[in-house]
């Protein structure tokens, strides 16, 4: 897997991550009750981080107060080269598309092996003076 989440942070929101391809991931945050106004998206060196801040409710009084709507911080890890397409958001689903794309100069690449007689260096004679 190419994303994780940083140990330190809590599990809210609830998200999901999953692979849509060969080295294409998606990350899916369940952040009802915000508005993509209120989320924020930034990627850095190897680390995605996702806030969400909501203003609260003035004068509402909860006797249920089940959809969570705090401000939040939720870091990922990624990995080497991998790359944030872009983001969506849809019925309270936040949605972020990661690729992994490795440059021609960090891919393996295979070495032709000689047979020993191109490779050779001179030998020269040594002879005392």
């Amino acid at each position: 897997m190419d994303a994780t989440s940083s140990e330190t942070e809590s599990s809210w929101p609830p998200y999901n991550i999953a692979t849509t391809g060969d080295g294409e991931y998606r990350i899916e945050l369940a952040v009802a009750g915000f508005t993509p106004e209120q989320l924020s998206i930034t990627a850095q060196q190897n680390v995605l981080v996702i806030e969400g801040k909501r203003a609260a409710v003035q004068g509402a009084e909860y006797l249920h107060r089940g959809i969570k709507g705090d401000a939040f911080v939720q870091r990922f890890n990624l990995a080497d080269f991998v790359k944030v397409q872009g983001a969506d958001y849809a019925h309270g689903v936040l949605s972020i598309n990661l690729a992994r794309e490795v440059p021609e100069e960090a891919k393996p690449r295979q070495i032709a092996i000689g047979s020993g007689t191109a490779s050779r260096p001179e030998m020269i004679e040594h002879r005392a003076a």
